[in-house]
């Protein structure tokens, strides 16, 4: 019986098989390359219910080649397919049944096989390197990431929301940022130039798989969460439409809590707040404000109204983690169970409001989206409490983006600017 799939008789005999669930694993021109940028040369379909796995081929030196139509329609036939990545698998197949088993599975170390370590040695900036390693070993490669992965090939009570999470950032990755290639060069030294620049652009990648939920965005030698304001290197990024907008949310981390221990600020910041019921001004209000939430209250501010609410909570949260195993974050549905490394209340309670910032943040940015559809301004970065727009004048929908954040009870700062280093 066949394992390579690369005759359209085959296809048709798979997809006969009538098979429910399957993992697949995507194997790409190269590894390394953003998916903006790359193209699928593989795909690895395990069936659940079966010993045997499978290769369809798309493109590969050693096989024939299959038409995408046909293998997109193969994949919509299961009820559930099991990715790694979803992020990453729907910029070549958006279908509805993908499932992300990643959000439930531990870290571990990307398997690999020696053929694929020499070749990437030798060749590895070679942009379709995958097509002439050899396809017995990338199936042997598929086969030791299936048996890593299998028992994590379930639907989660939360998948909705994760589904939600990867096609949020997703839409923002394959945007991709124009630059200024000249001042981009001056700052920044790439890994490779081909794994995520074309036609002038710059294409970030989020992590979504950190501890607390909260996404890093790293790629290619380039920490696009860490960009420095002062150092001129955020000139570099230029708008493709009128200008950049950058949304802040301000005060986002003791808003949240707020939201949490449902206190009401009134009209006040927080930072006023505190500065009053502390008698203080507020400039050091502001950076107590973050030593309470983040490393536990002071004695001498355990009497005020917010901090004893938070405390409450905190003490409750941990109460439960003890008694249950685990606590149920909200919004994301995400759950912090006991075998997090030198876990205590504190910690536990920053890690749940790092993860509502990143739940809230997807919430918002869907709606944003939703009101952007055949609009020419678009999301082109988020750093956790911001967001840069690169805004067509035209679409006169700016108001409209903002009431999205008063819809979740958050207060902005706008700043515009002709590149994201000159911002006012």
């Amino acid at each position: 019986m066949f394992y390579i799939v690369e005759t359209d008789e085959q296809l048709n005999e798979l997809f006969d098989k009538d098979y429910d669930k399957v993992f697949v694993e995507p194997i790409y021109y190269n590894d390394n390359i953003h998916p903006s940028l790359n193209h699928i040369s593989l795909l690895y379909i395990k069936p659940l219910n079966n010993d045997k796995g499978y290769m369809v081929c798309i493109h590969h030196t050693e096989a024939l080649e299959l038409n995408k139509t046909p293998i997109n329609r193969l994949l919509a036939s299961f009820t559930e397919v099991y990715v790694r990545d979803r992020k990453s698998f729907i910029y070549r197949f958006p279908l509805k049944n993908i499932i992300d088993i990643s959000f439930g599975a531990p870290e571990y170390a990307e398997l690999t096989t020696q053929t694929h370590d020499f070749f990437y040695q030798k060749h590895g900036d070679v942009e379709d390197i995958n097509t002439i390693i050899p396809l017995v070993k990338h199936y042997e490669r598929c086969e030791l990431v299936f048996n890593k992965v299998k028992e994590y090939c379930v639907k989660f009570d939360n998948t909705k929301f994760h589904n939600k999470l990867t096609s949020v950032f997703f839409a923002i990755e394959r945007n991709g940022i124009k630059i200024n290639k000249d001042v981009f060069n001056e700052f920044f030294k790439p890994n490779t130039e081909l794994y995520s620049i074309q036609d002038s652009k710059v294409y970030t990648q989020y992590n979504l798989y950190t501890t607390t939920g909260r996404p890093s965005n790293s790629f290619n030698g380039i920490n696009f969460a860490a960009l420095k304001k002062e150092d001129g290197c955020r000139e570099a990024f230029i708008p493709e439409n009128d200008c950049f907008i950058e949304i802040d949310i301000s005060a986002y981390h003791p808003t949240l809590a707020a939201h949490l221990v449902k206190y009401d600020f009134g009209d006040e910041t927080p930072y006023q707040y505190f500065a009053k019921e502390a008698e203080i001004e507020v400039d050091e209000a502001k950076i107590l404000m973050f030593r309470q939430l983040y490393g536990g209250i002071y004695k001498e501010y355990q009497h005020i109204e917010y901090f004893q609410l938070i405390q409450k909570h905190t003490d409750k949260l941990w109460k439960d983690f003890k008694t249950n195993g685990f606590i149920e974050c909200p919004i994301s549905g995400h759950k912090f169970k006991n075998n997090i490394k030198d876990i205590n209340p504190q910690k536990l309670f920053n890690y749940t409001l790092q993860n509502l910032e990143t739940s809230t943040n997807v919430l918002i940015l869907w709606d944003i989206m939703m009101l952007l559809k055949g609009k020419k301004t678009k999301i082109v970065l988020y750093i956790y409490d911001s967001i840069l727009l690169d805004y067509a004048e035209n679409d006169s929908i700016l108001e409209e983006i903002q009431q999205i954040f008063t819809k979740y009870n958050l207060k902005t700062k706008t700043t515009k600017g002709h590149n994201y280093g000159n911002m006012k």
